[in-house]
Formats: structure tokens, sequence, C-alpha cells
């Protein structure tokens, strides 16, 4: 049996994938302004712990791949000087529970209501193979089409998909994400040819470099 997504811990320069939704019926995102406070918030809190590959956010739930910072730049960061002990997990999940918080209590402020906002913990699951890197990105983008928001992962305004083919400044891994799947161009083939596919009810997947 695998590790339960609530409970497996962060380890040193590993792949992470994140995710979390809104308690009950609850949105997290009500219009364009939260959706880019979150992703500003994103930023802020957990760049000194990790840096991220991918992200899409819908307006009840968010998905994020993520790679963990090594222990020698997480332990150095001011939070954890303050620890007599060192755990590399509550060090980088300390940030992200800032941000959570932070985003929950400004959402609770503008939009009058009161309580938690998020499901108790945020799922997390380690990115152990090198085909689920390629799969995942894949996933991530394909969320918005998944949930009829789109029809096509370049359509949706709050995903990753778009930021990494931009030439415009971005706190994401582009590079390494477009080297991933050898340029650009492949990557926008990638992502086009699993959406036919699916289209037509077909399982499929094509592979790339490994980790």
């Amino acid at each position: 049996m695998g590790t339960h997504p609530n409970t497996e811990r962060f380890e040193p320069e590993s792949y992470y994938h994140l995710y979390n939704h809104a308690v009950g019926s609850e949105n997290l995102f009500r219009n364009r302004d939260n959706y880019f406070y979150f992703l500003a918030k994103l930023k802020t809190h957990t760049a000194p712990v990790c840096k991220v590959y991918a992200y899409s956010l819908l307006p009840n739930h968010f998905h994020l791949l993520i790679r963990t910072r090594s222990e020698s730049e997480v332990y150095n960061l001011r939070h954890c000087q303050k620890r007599s002990e060192k755990d590399f997990h509550k060090a980088v999940m300390q940030p992200f529970m800032w941000m959570l918080n932070g985003y929950a209590q400004a959402y609770n402020k503008v939009y009058n209501r009161r309580g938690a906002l998020f499901i108790d913990y945020m799922r997390r699951k380690k990115v152990a193979e090198e085909r689920y890197f390629t799969q995942l990105v894949y996933y991530i983008h394909r969320n918005p089409v998944h949930h009829g928001f789109c029809e096509h992962p370049g359509e949706w305004e709050f995903s990753s998909y778009r930021a990494l083919l931009s030439l415009q400044p971005t706190a994401l891994e582009r590079e390494s994400v477009l080297d991933w799947f050898g340029s650009r161009d492949s990557f926008v083939d990638f992502h086009c040819q699993q959406q036919d596919a699916a289209n037509e009810g077909v399982k499929t997947f094509i592979g790339f470099k490994t980790l």
C-alpha cells in the first residue's frame, strides 16, 4: 500500500504533487483578483522552500507540482534558525500553512465569512517515478478541461500552461519544464496529442525524458 497523501513527508530536493480543496460547496476563488492574490502569496511564502513547475487553480481547488529545495537552503531560513532541532518536513510545510491561512483570512474578510476555507490537510504525493512527472504536468494543465471550464488547456487563464509558453518573466521553472519535453514546440505538441486522444476516448501516454 502507498503512503497516504495526508501523511507523506517532505524530503529534500524531491518532487511533489500538492492539492487542496475548499470545504463543503465553498469556492476558493470568486473572481480574477482572488486567483492573482493566491499566486502572489504562493510566490512570497513558498519560494524559499520550493520551486514551482506547474499549477492549476480552479474555483474550488488547486494543484501544484513543486520541487523542495536542499536541506542547507531550507535550514538557513529564519523560521528554521529559531528551532533547536531540525525537521525538514515541518520546515517546508510551515510556509505553505502561512500561505493558506493568510489567504483564508483575507478571503473571509473580503467576503464577510467565518470559519475554515480549506479542508484540514493539504494533500501531497511524492513524484517518485520519472514517467509520473510528465503525466502530472499534463494532468494539472488538463484539469480545467476535465471539469468543463474550457476545451483546451491553453484557454484557462489560471494555470501554468500559458505562463510556461509566454515570454514574460515568471517565477515558474519554465526552462526546466520546456527542456523536459525537448522544446517549446514539443511541449505544445504533447498537450495537443494527449488532448486529442482524450477527446477520442483513447487511453494513451507519450513519454519523453526522465528525471
